[in-house]
């Protein structure tokens, strides 16, 4: 009876639901799900620090705070994917500017340490707002590529500031640390902490918690939040999409400036590029990992590398394996990520292209007399100058005009996976080290002829690109990009420089100068005319292989997955086969270009395969025209030209200025501005002639050319009702 009782006692009241009993774990379930989602990868990483890099607790409290400045920086950068979308290649540059302009205040005007702080904060504020107001705003209408790119420049100009900025107190550029501002003293396990440590461990957290209490609890961060997804959308709620913007950037600025600013008293202040590029790499990381825009994630994950440099740097002796693992980790997490099938997630894919299809001469066209004479002189003209030229150079001359014809193929494989495919690649340098570093060792350790080595060099490169470019297979957007960068990272630091090599015990790369073999058993390549005439008969080659590509069915399937990959799988095109296809060929031209370019330097210089060359040499294509193949030739007259006419510093700044103003006057390229031209002239001759072309039937009037050389200015009256009828 007491059992029944107490049944019933249990029994909810008459009109009232009963307790949900079973939602509890539903509701922990999802939080703990929600939990492991943002902390999971960065614990993960904490455990594989653990397991194959232990160290004592004081390093790891040091890595620690590494890690929350680290996370300033990827914050930031993630406000701005929030805002714009786009990778942010200035981030390190924006807040290195405004913290070498403290350090320099503090160290040599002896300027008090608070106030050079607030002094640097002040210029970090004002230069986020200006460079958004001045730069990014310009391309507010353009594509995320073009944007990106625009980004690259700016990190150039900035980096040029940050090397000029010295000389105002007359000093040179070197790398600087700041003081303690007050006397504090922590031993633990060894590690010795002061009070520059000590900020950074309190303003970082802070500086964390602040952020996301202004986007999750202020009208402006809530705003920020709403016009992430769709900035055309959020414009036509009455959003003010632009000045949003401008606070975005300023506040990433901002938080840049203070994570580089506090490292400088931890640890010390480099200069230059190398500065905003190993900030970058590291932001780059979390951000992938934190999945580009969960914030706890992204900041977790940030602390967490924080930590594994510490503990590889304390095991090892130095980070040079930091970098493989981190490549790992990246590919790691973009495998695990899902595939987006949604409008939004096509729309970001699209938004990534830029290449504009660079059209033929009109069939119709192409047999009129001016037309034939004017191809037949320009390219007699353009052959024999360049046939010529090299008889009118120097020795050193001659090597550099060799050289620029060597990054005109790799130009090439650019275009072919970027320009045609819409693939963005940013590692390209790391398959032209892969068929260099194959050149190197068929030439001194196998004894292979150029004639065998070139064409191995780029199968191995057509492999080696397939391998990188299948963990962004089944993702959208810039995915391959964050891979192929991972890539270049981890090849110029473990493999270019034969450290994985030395620590199997095998042999590297050789990396000594070596006598180079004759070509064909015959042919010397001993002089610098003869290294340009194999370099430029590689590009003739490249160049017809690839027109061939282009007219064919594989040509335009690369362009229709360019244009819109679902429609084109709708049509029964296998688009990993043809994403695979663009791989390869890239691959293999750019390890090709590789393998000539060691002949051309009669060694293997890792230092031509960093991960910053590969930038260069992309931005060297945009800047040339994604759409043409001409472009890759105008790319890299435009990139190593302005390096080699100028001082070091000033080719910085030319490089920098001429990328920024190329993209804002003419965002096709210089090929893409040579070809409006020549259609703009092909229109007239049509005119004159009075040809129809179907081609460019929406710039012409298809009139009668009696009607159209008359002029007439009344429009022709509509004919009578049954005109055409027999009469």
């Amino acid at each position: 009876m007491s059992e029944i009782l107490a049944g019933a006692s249990q029994q909810p009241p008459p009109g009232k639901p009963a307790p949900r009993v079973q939602a509890i774990p539903a509701v922990l379930q999802r939080v703990a799900g929600r939990a492991w989602r943002t902390f999971g990868p960065a614990l993960l990483i904490l455990v594989f620090q653990l397991a194959l890099f232990p160290m004592p607790v004081g390093n790891m409290v040091s890595g620690v705070i590494i890690g929350m400045l680290g996370a300033l920086a990827a914050l930031g950068m993630a406000l701005i994917y929030r805002s714009n979308r786009i990778l942010n290649f200035a981030q390190g540059d924006l807040g290195a500017l405004p913290a070498t302009l403290a350090v320099l205040l503090i160290t040599l005007s002896g300027v008090n340490y608070f106030l050079g702080f607030f002094t640097g904060l002040a210029g970090a504020l004002v230069l986020g707002t200006l460079v958004e107001l001045l730069v990014i705003r310009r391309f507010f209408r353009a594509s995320r590529l073009i944007l990106t790119v625009a980004t690259l420049g700016l990190s150039q100009l900035l980096a040029f500031a940050g090397l000029f900025l010295p000389r105002i107190w007359g000093e040179r550029p070197r790398i600087r640390t700041l003081d303690p501002p007050f006397a504090f003293k922590l031993d633990l396990a060894g590690v010795v902490f002061d009070a520059n440590d000590l900020l950074a461990a309190i303003v970082a957290p802070v500086m964390l918690v602040l952020l996301v209490v202004f986007l999750k609890r202020t009208n402006v961060g809530v705003a920020i939040r709403a016009s992430a997804e769709k900035a055309d959308r959020a414009f036509l709620l009455g959003i003010p999409v632009k000045r949003l913007q401008t606070i975005v950037w300023a506040f990433a600025t901002c938080f840049a400036f203070i994570g580089i600013f506090l490292t400088a008293g931890v640890t010390s202040l480099p200069f230059g590029f190398a500065l905003g590029f190993s900030v970058l790499l590291r932001a780059l990381a979390s951000l992938v990992i934190g999945r580009m825009t969960n914030l706890p994630a992204i900041a977790a994950t940030a602390v967490a590398l924080g930590v594994l440099e510490n503990g590889v740097f304390w095991s090892q002796g130095g980070t040079e394996l930091l970098d493989p693992i981190v490549a790992l980790f990246i590919v790691i997490a973009l495998l695990l990520q899902r595939r987006g099938s949604t409008r939004a997630d096509h729309d970001e894919t699209t938004s990534w292209q830029a290449a504009d299809e660079v059209r033929p001469v009109p069939r119709e066209l192409r047999r009129v007399p001016e037309v034939r004479l004017v191809r037949w002189v320009i390219g007699a003209v353009v052959g024999a100058f360049v046939l010529a030229f090299p008889h009118f150079l120097s020795t050193g001359t001659g090597l550099k005009a060799g050289a620029i014809v060597v990054f005109a193929i790799i130009g090439v494989s650019v275009i072919i996976l970027t320009g045609w495919a819409g693939q963005v690649s940013l590692g390209q340098m790391a398959f032209v080290g892969t068929g260099a570093a194959v050149g190197a060792v068929a030439t001194v350790n196998l004894g292979l002829d150029p004639i065998l080595a070139m064409p191995l060099a780029g199968i191995v490169g057509a492999a080696v690109a397939v391998i990188v470019g299948l963990p962004a297979l089944r993702l959208r957007g810039f995915y391959l990009a964050v891979t192929t960068l991972a890539f270049a990272l981890a090849a110029s630091s473990s493999i270019f420089n034969n450290l994985i090599f030395d620590k199997l015990g095998m042999e590297g790369i050789p990396s000594n100068p070596f006598d180079r073999p004759e070509l064909l058993g015959r042919i010397s390549l001993d002089s610098p005319t003869r290294l340009y005439y194999l370099a430029l008969a590689g590009l003739m080659l490249a160049i017809m292989a690839m027109r061939g590509v282009r007219s064919s069915r594989t040509g335009r399937v690369l362009l229709a997955l360019r244009e819109n990959e679902r429609v084109t799988q709708t049509y029964g095109v296998s688009v990993t086969r043809a994403k695979l296809v663009a791989f390869a060929t890239s691959g293999f031209i750019a390890a090709f270009a590789g393998c000539i370019l060691v002949y051309h330097q009669g060694s293997f210089r890792e230092a031509l395969f960093l991960p910053e060359e590969s930038l260069a040499v992309f931005t060297a294509a945009v800047i040339g025209g994604l759409g043409t193949l001409s472009g890759a030739v105008y790319g890299a007259v435009f990139l190593r030209g302005s390096q080699w006419l100028l001082p070091a510093p000033w080719s910085l700044f030319a490089s920098a200025l001429g990328v920024l103003l190329v993209l804002l006057i003419i965002p096709a390229g210089v090929g893409g501005i040579i070809y409006r031209a020549r259609d703009a002239w092909l229109r007239w001759v049509a005119r004159r002639r009075g040809i129809v072309v179907p081609s460019m039937v929406a710039d012409i009037d298809v009139r009668s050319s009696a009607e159209a050389e008359a002029g007439e200015d009344e429009a022709e009256a509509p004919p009578p009702i049954g005109a055409g009828v027999e009469q």
